[in-house]
């Protein structure tokens, strides 16, 4: 007996079965009244990547466990339904005056009512409010099983001197998983590949997930980019959250590439010239700690590269704006349980866990030790946000609510919401109606309202002159996102900077939706005059409702009023008796008209030739491989959610077996796989045949970005365009030297260092990615594609896709970039770009039998954002199918 237990023992032991239980925080106590991983979820901390039911449930078990140190709060639902949530953890004094401490901040975020000294006073016995933020990329596994450790840890360390003083001076908000759909999604996809053991082998299914990956949510937006643009529900529960709140640190925790250490504060240049000094200064305090600890730990890390905060709208930059000290943590990624690097080391997914956690209490130490600095600042901040907004160039905006009033209202409420002062003015002022929007700069919010209204935030100039020599030497830039974000210039809206304050009457701007007047009935027609986005809406919700609706090419008069070109026509005969009823519910926020006559004093009557039934098309969009999952997914998020049309999501694979007949339009998205023969190589010569034989019997392709490419390619053959080299000025082609019999070519004399820097240019080059301008484009106001559109619109140009402008016979470019001293509208763009991008198309159209090709050599749905291009895209799909026979 006792020869098998010494045998069993061994067992054990060669197994690793009775190796001592590793420590995240080397000799701390836990309190076994807190739950642990095992106890709940029957693991360890990361021994598994835990999904999002396993987070909910275990820190659910936290605060049943720790009610007086903890709040779980559901704060949204994902798209597919699944909790967000946040849990406040502290001292039990501290959560007792949960209420006081945010009605606290809330003092301190406006010194227009309250006082220095009564600032100072709530300061003696404030916490810092410190917020954690795991995961808003579900393929970025480490930083949730973190936050659970991370909770844990907190509430459970005994006699722990850091610990006490976090909660003694901090509220620590952790939220453990801000994109639970994407997450799951890789989780699954994981699971579904795991075998017998983690397989440590980059190459492992398990490592790689397929089409479209984890990254984004539902509708595959990055979510680490939609700040300030709240088109998800996650984003908007997020900002109502942080504004509750106001935590002064903000700290959102990603993970890179398997072969990186880690990174934390300070953060890259460029800066964005809108943060003040003390934002970038401070941040030397949390990096200065988490080096204590990773030093300890012996964990590399670097600082100050890649990851920079210029643009507004990520998680580590947009809580700037109301004052805190927002930063990214990215840790090296194990994808999944084992990853062998480059230097046969196996990285695991416990490592990971160990330093996104060890960042984690790292932080959260700093802000209990700088909590009065924090706090400090944070009242500063608010009070010389007022001071520069009375002092500024600009000291009032004005959004004039004319045109299309509703894109307005909607810039106004999407301000709003992120905590600026509105007013509207009671009585017209000067040129601008009633109703227009006045905005003040002299409030707290004054740096958000100027990086997010201004034309233009410009790159730091050393910063770019960098890049401008990197280039010489064919290095790629270090430009991490898009330069341009513009919200005016995004919804293709007047935005009026003013020098001296507005003094016309107004009254505090609430939010509140404007009232309509009745909707008279009709005895002929009602009119929807076109050119709004509420008009679009109208449209996509009457069609889905079964209305039958006409729509003009050309502009008309009518009791002297004169109706643009794309005004919708319902005519009452031709519809149910209830179409009053129908149309009201159909309305929105849309303009209709009335009319008793069909009887036009100028322009097409309702029966010309130029009025086109506008049939309910079925509209379709090629999904997975080449596919680029974001522009499928953003577009597919505008048809579906801003406009409320259904899209069916085909399998691109399937889309050159199918019977595509009962479809009548098909989005073909940039493609994210496969370079420009993606689309070519997946359809194959059959499925490029019956793609072309249904355009020619009358469907319609809208294609975007690179799917302009794969139809002008060769062998698919459906657009006369080609994307362009770069190309050189002032250069003459001149003929490669031939080799001579030796092998050898004529020798060449180089005097100076420009003609050795000329020597050494490649022949035949593509032009060099632009990183996200907004670009001025003109539209051709004779083509049924630009009915309703302005004469310009502004397009987020990103890459370096530059195509030939179709010739007359070949179709028609609908809308072309403005000239070369005209086109940039905001952003930085490589000179030789912005020279060749000139008078090249935006949008191209042609005919193929009964059928159209529409071209966008831009996204226009990019991030969902580009409001000022929804009519192009959506007249693209509808008046696309209602032009197709």
């Amino acid at each position: 007996m006792i020869f098998r237990g010494a045998a069993a023992c061994s067992l054990f032991i060669a197994l690793g079965l009775a190796q001592p239980k590793f420590e995240f925080w080397p000799g701390t106590a836990y309190d076994p009244a807190v739950p642990t991983f095992e106890k709940v979820l029957s693991y360890s901390p990361g021994d598994r990547i835990s999904s999002h039911a396993n987070i909910m449930k275990y820190f659910e078990s936290l605060s049943a466990a720790a009610p007086r140190r903890m709040q779980l709060t559901e704060y949204a639902k994902s798209w597919e339904g699944r909790k967000l949530v946040y849990a406040a953890i502290g001292s039990e004094a501290n959560l007792r005056r949960l209420p006081e401490i945010k009605a606290a901040m809330k003092q301190l975020s406006d010194p227009r009512k309250t006082s220095a000294a009564d600032a100072k006073r709530i300061m003696q016995n404030l916490p810092a409010i410190l917020f954690l933020s795991y995961g808003v990329h579900g393929n970025e596994i480490s930083s949730c099983d973190s936050a659970m450790l991370t909770a844990y840890h907190l509430l459970a360390a005994q006699n722990d001197k850091i610990v006490t003083e976090i909660l003694a001076s901090t509220i620590i908000l952790i939220d453990p998983t801000q994109n639970p759909d994407g997450r799951d999604r890789f989780v699954h996809s994981f699971e579904q590949a795991e075998g017998l053991e983690a397989d440590a082998f980059p190459l492992a299914a398990e490592h790689n997930e397929p089409w479209p990956g984890g990254r984004t949510n539902h509708y595959f937006f990055d979510m680490n980019r939609d700040w300030f643009a709240l088109t998800q529900p996650e984003t908007r529960g997020r900002i109502k959250v942080l504004r509750d709140w106001r935590p002064v640190v903000f700290v959102d925790l990603h993970e890179m590439g398997s072969e990186g250490s880690y990174y934390f504060a300070p953060e890259a240049i460029p800066f964005n010239p809108h943060l003040t000094r003390e934002q970038k200064t401070s941040l030397d305090w949390f990096g200065k700690n988490n080096a204590k600890y990773f030093d300890q730990y012996g964990f590399s890390y670097f600082t100050r590269e890649v990851y920079d905060a210029f643009y507004p709208g990520y998680g580590a930059s947009w809580p700037s704006y109301y004052g805190a000290i927002a930063m990214t943590y990215e840790n090296a990624s194990s994808r999944g349980l084992k990853w062998r690097r480059s230097d046969d080391r196996v990285f695991t997914y416990r490592d990971t866990v160990l330093r996104h956690f060890v960042s984690s209490v790292s932080t959260a130490q700093a802000s209990a030790q700088h909590r009065t600095e924090l706090l400090d600042n944070f009242y500063r901040y608010q009070q010389t946000a007022i001071e520069e907004g009375t002092k500024d160039s600009i000291r009032e905006y004005i959004l004039p609510r004319r045109g299309d009033v509703g894109a307005v209202d909607r810039l106004a409420r999407l301000l709003f919401d992120q905590g600026v002062e509105i007013r509207q003015a009671t009585a017209a002022f000067a040129t601008y109606p009633v109703g227009s929007y006045l905005i003040s700069l002299a409030q707290p919010s004054k740096r958000l309202i100027r990086v997010l209204l201004d034309k233009d935030v410009p790159l730091e100039p050393e910063f770019l002159k960098e890049q401008e020599r990197r280039r010489q030497k064919k290095l790629p830039d270090e430009i991490y996102d898009v330069t341009a974000w513009s919200l005016p210039l995004l919804k293709n809206l007047e935005c009026i900077a003013s020098q001296a304050p507005i003094t016309a009457a107004s009254e505090p701007y609430t939010g509140a939706e404007p009232t309509r007047p009745a909707l008279v009935k009709a005895t002929v027609a009602y009119l929807v005059p076109w050119g709004s986005q509420a008009a679009a809406k109208f449209l996509t919700t009457s069609l889905k409702a079964g209305l039958r609706i006409h729509s003009t090419d050309k502009a008309f008069t009518q009791s002297g009023r004169k109706f643009p070109g794309g005004t919708l026509i319902v005519k009452v005969k031709e519809n149910e008796a209830n179409l009053h009823a129908l149309m009201e519910q159909a309305r929105g926020t849309a303009e209709i008209v009335s009319t008793d006559s069909g009887w036009v004093e100028d322009g097409v009557n309702f029966g010309s030739r130029f009025v086109r039934l506008m049939n309910k098309p079925t509209v379709a969009i090629a999904w997975d491989r080449p596919v680029g999952a974001s522009s499928a997914g953003h577009a597919r998020f505008v048809l579906e959610r801003q406009f409320n049309y259904p899209v069916t999501p085909i399998r691109t694979a399937v889309i050159g077996q199918a019977d595509l007949s009962k479809i009548d339009v098909l989005i073909l998205p940039d493609q994210g796989f496969g370079g420009a023969e993606g689309y070519a190589t997946i359809l194959g010569p059959g499925g490029i045949k019956r793609l072309k034989d249904w355009v020619a019997a009358g469907g319609t392709i809208v294609a975007i970005g690179g799917a302009v490419t794969a139809l002008s390619d060769a062998r698919i053959g459906l657009l006369a365009t080609s994307q362009e080299s770069l190309a050189k000025e002032g250069e003459k082609k001149v003929d490669a030297p031939k080799p001579e019999t030796s092998g050898r070519i004529p020798g060449k004399l180089l005097k100076t260092e420009e003609d050795y820097l000329k020597s050494i240019q490649p022949e035949n080059e593509t032009p060099d990615a632009v990183q996200g301008i907004l670009a001025k484009a003109k539209v051709d106001p004779d083509h049924w594609l630009t009915v309703g559109v302005p004469e310009t619109v502004f397009a987020l140009v990103d890459g370096r896709g530059i195509f030939t402008p179709l010739k007359l016979d070949k179709g028609t470019n609908a809308a072309v970039f403005a000239a070369a001293d005209q086109l940039l509208a905001s952003g930085y763009i490589w000179e030789e770009n912005r020279k060749q991008l000139a008078f090249k198309p935006l949008v191209m159209t042609t005919r193929e039998g009964r059928g159209n090709i529409i071209a966008f050599t831009s996204d226009p749905n990019y991030r969902a954002y580009m409001d000022g291009m929804n009519l192009l895209f959506l007249n693209a799909v509808f008046r696309g199918a209602a032009h197709s026979r």
